[in-house]
C-alpha cells in the first residue's frame, strides 16, 4: 500500500510539472475573453503561418493582468492589447497620452516589444438604448447626473480598472451605483430592460444590432485605445519571421472592418478562424472549429486530467493529514481549520492565485482543485477514525497488534466507508469547479461554456454544461460501486441490517 501511494504521488507530481519551451518551439499567441481579442489573435496566427512560422492560439485566457503576466513569464509569446489599457492598467507611471516612443522604451525595460497600431481606436464608451436615451434627453455622459435612479452594469474588469468605473464616476460626479457582470451578458440585460446603461467597446457589433446610443465623452475622460500587438523582445532574435508577421499587420484594420469582423463572429455565428482567414484572403479549410466529436473528446480528456490528477494528489495528502488529526488533537484542530479556510476562498480567486506559481494552463487549475479537495477528505478521514467503536480498538490492542498494524488492518478498513464518502464529495466538487479552469487556459468543459457565453450561443454552453453534469453523476455512481466493493463483507452486512 505504501509503495502504491508513493508511485501515485510521483506520477501526479510529474503531471503537474510544466514543460519547458525550447528555442524554436511553436509560437504561442494569447487572447482575452472577448470576441475581438480572439479574432485578432487568430489573424496573427494565420499571418505567422503564411510566413512559415507555426503558431498556436490559446483562446480566452482571461483579463489584462493574466495575459500580461503570462507574456512577461514567457507562458505566451504575444497577444493583442490596447494603448489606453497599457498606460492606464499596466504602466500607470506613464501619462494617458504617452507617445509610442515612450511606450516602446518603457515596455523594453520589461523585455516586451510593441507593434505600430493596427489601424483602429477601440475606445471605451457608455451606451444606452436609443429609445430610452431619446426619451430622457441623454446625449452625453454628463447628462447621466440628472438621472440618479438609472441602473448601470459594467464588465467586471471595467469595474476595477484605473480607467474604468471608479475614475469615470469621480470625473463626472455620477451619483448612482453600478454592478459588475460579464460584458456579453450585459448586452442582453440592456436589451431586456434589466439595466439602463452599460460600458461598450467602440468596435462592438452589438451597438448597431441593439440600436444603442453611444454617449458623448464630453469631458474627454477615456484615452485612445489603439489596437497593437505586444510580444517578447527576444523573439526578434529567435523568431524574426514571427515578429515580422505581427508588424506586418500594422495599419491593416480600420474601425469599420473590425466591426464587420466582430459582427461575423458574434451575430452571424461564423468561426473566428474562418473570419480571420477571409480577412487575410486565405482559404478557410483547416481553420474551422472542428467537428463536435473531436471537440468533445478533447474537452473530456482535458477535464478528466484536471479533476483526476488533483483528486489523486488530494487523496495522497489528505488521508495522512486526517490520520494525523486523530493522533494529535491540537495539531488536528489546526489542520481541520486550515483546510476549512482554503474551502472558503472563492474558486476563481484561488485559480488566479496559482498563476504566479505555475503560470497559465492546466497546472494552476490542478493546484487550485487539489486545495479544494483537501477538506472533505481530511474531515471524513478524521470522522471515520474517531467514530470507531472504542471496544473494537481495545480488542485490537488486546491481541497485541502494534499501533501501525492496528491502523492498517483495523482502523482504516473500519473508516473506509467514511473516507470514500469524502473522496466522492471531492471528486464531484472537482468536476464542477474544473470548468473555471478554462479562464486560465486549462481547457476542459469550461471552454465551450465560456465561448458560448461570449458568443451568446446556448448550444455551445450546453456542450460544456451537460457533459460536466453527466460526468459528475457518473463519478458519483462509480464511487458508490467502489465503496461497496472495497468495504469488508462483514461491514456491508452490518450496514444493511
Amino acid at each position: 500500500m505504501k509503495r502504491w501511494l508513493a508511485c501515485l504521488l510521483c506520477l501526479s507530481l510529474a503531471s503537474l510539472a510544466p514543460a519547458s519551451r525550447a528555442a524554436g518551439a511553436t509560437m504561442v499567441i494569447g487572447s482575452k475573453d472577448f470576441t475581438e481579442s480572439v479574432v485578432l489573435a487568430e489573424i496573427a496566427r494565420l499571418a505567422a503561418r503564411e510566413r512559415g512560422v507555426e503558431a498556436r492560439h490559446r483562446r480566452s485566457l482571461g483579463g489584462t493582468r493574466i495575459l500580461w503576466r503570462a507574456l512577461v513569464q514567457a507562458q505566451i509569446d504575444a497577444y493583442p492589447e490596447y494603448t489606453g489599457t497599457i498606460t492606464q492598467e499596466l504602466l500607470r507611471e506613464l501619462p494617458a497620452n504617452a507617445g509610442f516612443d515612450a511606450l516602446r522604451t518603457r515596455l523594453a525595460q520589461s523585455g516586451i516589444g510593441i507593434t505600430d497600431p493596427l489601424g483602429f481606436n477601440n475606445t471605451y464608451a457608455i451606451g444606452m438604448r436609443e429609445s430610452d436615451a431619446g426619451r430622457l434627453h441623454i446625449r452625453s455622459i454628463s447628462d447621466l447626473v440628472r438621472h440618479p435612479n438609472l441602473k448601470l452594469a459594467f464588465s467586471n474588469e471595467f469595474m476595477s480598472r484605473a480607467d474604468g468605473w471608479p475614475g469615470l464616476r469621480a470625473a463626472y460626479r455620477l451619483p448612482m451605483a453600478a454592478r459588475g457582470m460579464d460584458h456579453s451578458l450585459a448586452y442582453r440585460a440592456l436589451a431586456s430592460g434589466a439595466v439602463d446603461a452599460i460600458d461598450l467597446y467602440g468596435t462592438d457589433a452589438e451597438i448597431a444590432y441593439y440600436r444603442l446610443r453611444v454617449l458623448d465623452d464630453d469631458r474627454g475622460y477615456f484615452p485612445r485605445y489603439d489596437a497593437v500587438f505586444l510580444y517578447r523582445l527576444d523573439l526578434e532574435r529567435r523568431a524574426p519571421q514571427f515578429v515580422a508577421a505581427l508588424r506586418g499587420l500594422a495599419g491593416s484594420v480600420d474601425a469599420r472592418q473590425m466591426r464587420a469582423l466582430n459582427s461575423a463572429v458574434k451575430l452571424d455565428g461564423e468561426p473566428e478562424s474562418a473570419v480571420a482567414a477571409a480577412f487575410l484572403g486565405l482559404d478557410a479549410p483547416g481553420v474551422a472549429r472542428g467537428d463536435l466529436r473531436s471537440r468533445m473528446v478533447r474537452h473530456t480528456l482535458q477535464h478528466l486530467r484536471l479533476a483526476g490528477i488533483s483528486l489523486l494528489l488530494a487523496i495522497v495528502v489528505a488521508v495522512p493529514l486526517g490520520v494525523l488529526a486523530t493522533r494529535r488533537r491540537h495539531l488536528g484542530q489546526f489542520v481541520l481549520g486550515l483546510t476549512g479556510v482554503l474551502q472558503t476562498v472563492p474558486s476563481l480567486a484561488l485559480f488566479v492565485f496559482m498563476i504566479p506559481l505555475f503560470g497559465i494552463g492546466a497546472e494552476p487549475a490542478i493546484a487550485a482543485l487539489f486545495l479544494y479537495s483537501l477538506l472533505p477528505i481530511v474531515r471524513n478521514t478524521h470522522a471515520g477514525l474517531t467514530g470507531i467503536d472504542p471496544a473494537l480498538l481495545e480488542s485490537a490492542a488486546a491481541l497485541g497488534l502494534p499501533p501501525r498494524m492496528r491502523l492498517w488492518r483495523v482502523e482504516l478498513p473500519l473508516a473506509l466507508r467514511s473516507i470514500l464518502a469524502g473522496v466522492k464529495i471531492a471528486a464531484v466538487i472537482n468536476v464542477g469547479t474544473a470548468t473555471l479552469g478554462a479562464l486560465i487556459g486549462a481547457g476542459g468543459y469550461g471552454e465551450p461554456i465560456l465561448t458560448g457565453i461570449r458568443l451568446d450561443d446556448l448550444g455551445l454552453i450546453m456542450q460544456g454544461a451537460v457533459p460536466a453534469a453527466l460526468l459528475a453523476l457518473a463519478i458519483q455512481g462509480a464511487f458508490e460501486l467502489l465503496e461497496n466493493a472495497l468495504t469488508p463483507r462483514g461491514l456491508r452486512i452490518r450496514a444493511k441490517s
